[in-house]
């Protein structure tokens, strides 16, 4: 059993979400209501789905295919606005058992620019109203080590603990060895934390581990303390905390699970 707290929604929860949801193709507003459902289709984290009254009219194409499963019966659209067409984009619930989701949309995430909560970007995929996130400043020592080389040793850190996932230890970069380290071109986004603006990986004697460091310069305004900071992927490498050395947390998620 994992050393951190586990989801708690199971598949196919269903609740209003509190918020006003906003989507954007091109530079053309297509979703905006208040009404959305937030629908786990699985455990880690929920989907929007829009009442279609607030999608742009013109904004979803029928491809004349019908699926069936535990939501109900959906009918598969095509997003299309102008001169963007995205296949089998969105689902159209026309019946389902699930009270509130009948005369809805749950779109893939990707088929849109950018999506919002009230005025707020939201990345990846919404936020879990049941995850907390949390980053508190530390001052027991932290040392990072992988094939016996040192990376890092700080005496203190800012500890990340997010439901669902490992803590994250968030390190000064002049207690960081960049000598092993090798910046990458990779950027990743989080829904609590925002977009990354530098990645490293990491050389071993011969061998080089691609993406084991990470940093956010910009991040959203609750995860400030961790800003310019860097994170090492703690399932990967060998963490020594307060003396003490961590056993490598295995993680069963793993979109959002390397930041």
């Amino acid at each position: 059993m994992p050393d951190y707290p586990a989801m708690i929604a199971p598949v196919n929860h269903v609740e209003a979400v509190p918020r006003r949801i906003r989507a954007v193709l091109g530079s053309e507003t297509v979703i905006d209501t208040t009404r959305a459902r937030y629908v786990w289709e699985w455990s880690y984290y929920p989907q929007y789905y829009i009442p279609l009254e607030d999608i742009h009219p013109d904004l979803l194409a029928a491809e004349g295919r019908t699926q069936r499963g535990s939501r109900g019966t959906v009918e598969v659209h095509a997003v299309q606005f102008g001169d963007i067409h995205r296949p089998r984009a969105a689902k159209v619930v026309r019946e389902s058992p699930i009270e509130g989701l009948t005369g809805t949309a749950r779109f893939d995430w990707n088929a849109l620019d950018a999506w919002y909560e009230e005025d707020e970007q939201v990345f990846v995929h919404p936020r879990n109203p049941y995850v907390r996130v949390d980053a508190l400043r530390s001052t027991r020592p932290v040392r990072v080590e992988l094939d016996g080389v040192v990376l890092a040793e700080a005496p203190s850190c800012v500890m990340v603990f997010e439901t669902g996932l490992p803590t994250r230890y968030y390190l000064e970069r002049s207690h960081i060895d960049f000598r092993h380290l090798i910046a990458s071109d990779t950027e990743t986004a989080c829904p609590y934390k925002g977009v990354t603006s530098g990645y490293w990986s990491v050389r071993t004697g011969d061998r080089v581990h691609p993406d084991l460091a990470w940093t956010y310069d910009f991040p959203t305004g609750p995860l400030l303390p961790i800003a310019g900071l860097v994170a090492f992927y703690n399932e990967q490498v060998d963490i020594v905390l307060d003396g003490q050395g961590l056993e490598r947390p295995r993680t069963k998620f793993s979109p959002a699970s390397r930041d």
